[in-house]
């Protein structure tokens, strides 16, 4: 399964419109965008879509809004989230990232929030943040996006705008679970 994701836009969508062609030629299964801003993904409508709000937004407190998502992506227990902490905005049922991965029912998180990309394993699950989408960043990091591969092996590519992999790994179920 190939999922593209996207985060952070901040209502700053000449970045994402930039992205729309090139997430067009990847072609993927699916486009998860997470959040800030919830409404910026209407420019991701022609592809499936799956999309969550920031924490700070109004839909955030909306109960018919999904504030997270938990799926099964390619094999991977995933949960899908602005923020992979618990935060103060939370409603009272959305679940606790934190105790997904302490009762080992995730084995993939991923978030935004912070603006920094990540792609790495932490106590047997796997964190991929895309970074951001705004054109400057006080964290310098540039705008960014993931292209994520889940099967057998879960392949994670965080890529800048101009097609550069600026990060690459794979992670296997079996060394997570060691």
């Amino acid at each position: 399964m190939l999922i593209a994701v996207v985060s952070d836009t901040h209502g700053e969508l000449d970045n994402l419109k930039s992205l729309v062609p090139m997430i067009r030629r990847i072609n993927p299964d699916l486009v998860v965008h997470l959040g800030d801003n919830y409404d910026d993904a209407e420019l991701l409508k022609d592809f499936p879509l799956i999309r969550v709000p920031g924490v700070y937004e109004i839909y955030y407190s909306r109960p018919e809004v999904p504030n997270r998502v938990l799926l099964n992506l390619g094999g991977w227990l995933s949960l899908l989230t602005h923020s992979h902490l618990r935060h103060e905005n939370d409603l009272p049922w959305d679940p606790d990232p934190q105790d997904l991965v302490g009762r080992k029912a995730v084995d993939l998180i991923v978030h935004g929030h912070t603006h920094i990309p990540r792609a790495e394993a932490v106590e047997g699950v796997v964190y991929v943040n895309p970074g951001h989408m705004k054109k400057e960043d006080k964290k310098g990091y540039p705008p960014t996006f993931s292209i994520i591969e889940a099967g057998e092996e879960l392949k994670v590519k965080i890529m800048e705008l101009s097609g550069r992999t600026m990060l690459e790994r794979s992670f296997s179920k079996e060394f997570l679970r060691r």
